[in-house]
């Protein structure tokens, strides 16, 4: 954090730079809310007047008992290194901040004299006690308080959002055949982690790169011991068939060694000894042992095709660059390991529009690796006042040197440019998209009679085939856009359902959604993703007509439900986008024109909806899909199977296929490409 050497701008002009140091408050304070709606707008200050007003001229009113309660704690406040915390009347965390003495930086608030910014002293009216919890060092309290404003999310301090952990490649090390995989979480199982990777689709795509160009296995270790023959992934030279002694321990070992090898930095040595075996093989005219190698080394460049940019001699580093404008921040990470380019992702981190960049970026990196192992470099596009105490903390927590800096040039300058036009493009996006948002809630809100925008809007839909496989989803759309941490699937679970019986499945998934609003989890229980977006929404949205609209509104009768807008969106004739008809209750029907920007938002929002539930229900249809194989298809016998798995691949490919594609199959008829279009592609009700 910057709280201790750049929270002193103010005072600057009337203070010593150690007197000021020493004294001045943190400037590390968010405002209560970056609601898109109002993140140009002056709120906050504007009651400042009222609350000095308040506190009048005889030691009344909020100000002055803010600042009673501060003064009361820094009598018992120790003048070693700590974390304080800022309460109000609920015993809700205001403020997390962290001194390398307590005692001064509790009297800079107390003193009523000092000039102090407006959002500090609307921090001061708010509290009305303070605990403090002492450390060794200030190298400690950094990272407590780092920790502490992850867990706590106070609402004056800058707030990193959306710190879902990294997924990593694992080479596992408890096995004499190693296994490749994705994790995430916490590194305990022996074996070589090789990462962060800034998305699962990133990973997924290298494993299986990885797979045809090493051959090692995937499956798990209980699959792996019950084989007596080699499975699918052998057949069509994905794996290199260890369970069944296809290859012995040494050429296995090889494998294993080659694939650390290439994902450890030593791609180039690697795509030599590949080449050198594939023109040996070449030589004494073993084509087919050739050709092995040759799509090990289009594998290969696949894998690097797909980084983008990748340095020449930066080895280790994370680069962080933040761009702001229009009152937001967004910090754009890029993760480089082993000299490679393992991706890149944008976070725009809730923070007061008067913070400086730096502010920003200091506060949001010690919040950032609280439960993430950092490189040995970590370049960043401003220099931040108290980079040599991050650097400490984060060297004791790695084990291992690291360095924070901003450099100024040769490659790793580039690097950091790079990453800022990352940042500012994505930012430029996030406040487009904001705006368009905003003026589109406000439209229908407008066009539906609804007494607000909504804040919150969930969509439901339903997804199952003749009653099989049954799954409810529900979206999550606010002044942001889609929020896709709220979204939830709810497998039917209701046993004697009638199969297609839509309206059953609609109660069970709205009463499990609203049981659990309505009576909170205990004390202790994580109550949500983002305890700054609202829980309860303002809109409810169904797929269907008038008797689903009715069936809904006697679900939510029957849980006391009245404060919260329904409306149900039945398709249009032939299931025409453009004509659909809108119903809410004790209202008539409402048709929007085709071109009505509302009604492409409602579009927008069933669609979704639709998507969602739709890749929920193809998921449990795989597992029973990988379970039963191609031959649960009528018509396509083992012949059939194999040619389309040598002409495809994978079952997933074949998934994928087109009608057109699959008819191209030696012996798939047009018919058969049909059926097994349908299998894969079934049209659920």
């Amino acid at each position: 954090m910057v709280h201790n050497s750049s929270d002193n701008r103010d005072d600057r002009a009337r203070k010593s730079p150690q007197a000021a140091a020493n004294d001045a408050p943190p400037e590390g304070l968010a405002a209560p809310d970056l609601d898109p709606a109002t993140a140009g707008d002056d709120e906050d200050d504007s009651l400042l007047p009222d609350i000095l007003e308040e506190s009048g001229t005889v030691g009344e009113g909020p100000l002055a008992s803010g600042h009673e309660a501060i003064e009361r704690a820094v009598r018992l406040a120790p003048t070693s290194p700590g974390v304080y915390r800022m309460l109000n009347a609920n015993a809700d965390v205001l403020y997390v901040g962290k001194a390398k003495n307590v005692k001064k930086r509790l009297s800079s608030y107390a003193r009523q004299s000092a000039p102090l910014p407006a959002r500090i002293l609307r921090m001061i009216a708010a509290t009305v006690s303070v605990e403090i919890v002492s450390t060794t060092t200030e190298t400690e309290a950094l990272l407590l308080e780092a920790n502490l404003i992850k867990q706590l999310r106070p609402r004056f301090n800058v707030q990193l959002r959306d710190d879902k952990s990294f997924p990593y490649i694992l080479i596992t090390g408890d096995h004499w055949a190693p296994q490749i995989l994705k994790h995430r979480g916490a590194q305990t199982r022996p074996g070589r982690y090789f990462g962060p990777f800034a998305s699962a689709g990133a990973v997924n795509r290298t494993i299986t790169a990885l797979q045809r160009a090493f051959l090692i296995r995937s499956c798990t270790d209980s699959f792996f011991e019950s084989r007596t023959r080699p499975c699918l992934l052998h057949q069509i030279r994905r794996c290199a068939g260890p369970c069944t002694r296809e290859i012995d321990f040494g050429g296995y070992s090889t494998l294993v060694r080659e694939a650390s090898d290439f994902l450890s930095g030593k791609s180039h040595a690697v795509k030599q000894e590949l080449a050198g075996e594939m023109e040996k093989a070449a030589g004494e005219l073993e084509f087919e042992r050739a050709a092995l190698y040759r799509d090990r080394l289009a594998a290969l460049s696949a894998i690097q095709s797909q980084q983008g940019i990748n340095p020449r001699t930066v080895e280790e580093a994370d680069v962080f660059a933040i761009h702001q404008e229009g009152g937001f921040s967004c910090v754009e990470v890029f993760f480089f390991r082993t000299g490679q380019n393992w991706g890149n992702r944008a976070y725009f981190p809730r923070a007061e529009k008067t913070f400086t960049p730096e502010e920003v970026l200091g506060s949001f990196l010690a919040q950032f690796y609280d439960d993430k192992p950092p490189p040995r470099n970590i370049l960043l596009s401003h220099k931040i006042e108290e980079s040599e105490l991050l650097a400490n903390a984060l060297s004791i927590k790695a084990g291992h040197k690291v360095e924070v800096t901003a450099p100024k040039r040769g490659e790793k300058k580039e690097l950091v440019i790079h990453a800022l036009t990352n940042a500012r493009e994505a930012l430029g996006r996030k406040l487009a998209d904001t705006a368009t948002q905003s003026r589109l809630l406000e439209a229908m809100a407008a066009t539906l009679s609804l007494p607000h925008p909504p804040k919150r809007i969930e969509v439901y839909d339903n997804s199952h085939i003749q009653g099989t496989n049954a799954v409810g989803a529900m979206v999550v759309a606010g002044p942001d856009g889609f929020v896709k941490n709220q979204y939830r699937k709810f497998n039917i679970k209701s046993e004697g359902l009638t199969p297609g019986d839509d309206y059953a499945m609609m109660r069970e998934v709205l009463e499990r959604r609203f049981k659990r609003l309505i009576n909170p989890p205990e004390e202790g229980v994580a109550k949500g993703k983002d305890d700054d977006f609202p829980q309860w929404p303002d809109l409810v949205i169904i797929d269907g007509g008038r008797g689903q609209l009715n069936a809904v509104r006697e679900i939510f009768a029957n849980l006391g439900l009245t404060q919260v807008s329904l409306m149900s969106v039945a398709k249009g004739p032939d299931r025409d986008a453009g004509r659909e008809t809108l119903f809410m209750p004790e209202r008539e029907a409402i048709k929007l024109e085709p071109r009505d920007p509302v009604l492409y938002f409602i579009q927008r929002l069933r669609d979704e909806a639709h998507r969602f539930v739709i890749g929920s229900h193809r998921k449990l249809r795989k597992k029973d899909i990988r379970e039963a194989g191609l031959q649960e298809i009528p018509g396509i016998g083992p012949s059939r199977k194999r040619a389309l798995l040598h002409h495809f691949g994978t079952l997933k490919e074949i998934e994928r296929a087109s009608i057109a594609d699959l008819g191209k199959v030696p012996g798939v008829s047009a018919e058969s490409a049909r059926r097994i279009f349908e299998y894969f592609h079934p049209q659920p009700g």
